[in-house]
């Protein structure tokens, strides 16, 4: 279920069709590759992460600084 959630944006995707894209990247970038993509791409996710956590506190601070009387 989760799987299909993250994969939305793609439609109806069967075992198949996975099967033949995790080939071909495994085809194009060789298996030695793959677990380094895999570590750069969770790197960005986690400052993407960071980032938007920052921002969220950032804004939360504000409406408390905004709302104290004076």
């Amino acid at each position: 279920m989760l799987l299909e959630t993250v994969l939305l944006f793609l439609g109806d995707l069967g075992g198949g069709e996975l099967l033949v894209i995790f080939t071909a990247v495994l085809l194009l970038f060789g298996a030695d590759k793959i677990p380094g993509i895999a570590r750069s791409f969770g790197r960005g996710i986690r400052e993407f992460k960071d980032a938007t956590n920052e921002i969220k506190s950032e804004i939360e601070r504000s409406i408390e600084d905004g709302n104290k009387p004076k």
